[in-house]
């Protein structure tokens, strides 16, 4: 088991409702590069409080295993976080990702309950308005695989995608964010070339 505090939720298939907690479906789910830390702050979570509340919650086997797996798309189950945060357990059946995106400016952690995720993520800071196109600089790029147990926390200017490699076996995640998503801008990426391509709202996940 690893946990990474790093200051540096998919473009999938249909995904189907499921019914427990305040739950969704979407087929561009929550799921974030280089920034401050979150401070620490009466009555604000820090990073490091989310990625305690992720790991603890990505063991808690009874809690994980209410969520329903679909071999067609993610499932999730929205949870209450800790001081104000929003979290979400999420599926992700095999073959299944997120694509490029951002959280916002709201800061968080994820961690993996089952299964293996791989995260692709930049370390860098991109200007968050004004811009359709950035070409990324050589050297930005950082990728990483967390298993079973493994957790990361992440700044609030964290850009990246989350896939499930796996061709037989789903992935289980926890996340959480603060402040609760903004909203999300979501990328296409050809080779160092970046692109603006929706920005959504939370009505559109939740």
């Amino acid at each position: 088991m690893s946990a990474s505090l790093d200051t540096p939720a998919p473009t999938a298939s249909a995904s189907t409702a499921v019914v427990s907690k305040a739950v969704g479906s979407q087929t561009a789910a929550p799921g974030a590069s280089a920034g401050p830390a979150a401070p620490a702050v009466s009555g604000v979570p820090t990073q490091t409080e989310l990625l305690d509340f992720v790991r603890r919650t990505a063991a808690d086997t009874e809690l994980v295993a209410t969520l329903p797996l679909d071999p067609e798309g993610r499932t999730w189950i929205r949870l209450d976080g800790p001081a104000g945060s929003e979290a979400w357990i999420i599926s992700w059946p095999p073959g299944t990702g997120t694509g490029w995106h951002d959280h916002g400016g709201s800061y968080g952690a994820f961690a993996t309950a089952e299964g293996a995720l791989q995260e692709d993520s930049l370390a860098a800071r991109l200007p968050t308005e004004g811009w359709k196109t950035l070409e990324l600089a050589e050297g930005v790029d950082r990728e990483r695989k967390l298993t079973k147990g493994d957790a990361r926390a992440f700044g609030s200017h964290h850009v990246h995608e989350v896939r499930n490699e796996s061709d037989s076996e789903h992935a289980v995640s926890v996340h959480a964010y603060y402040p609760p998503l903004p909203l999300m801008r979501r990328y296409s990426r050809t080779g160092a070339v970046l692109r603006l391509e929706q920005v959504e709202r939370p009505q559109e996940w939740q």
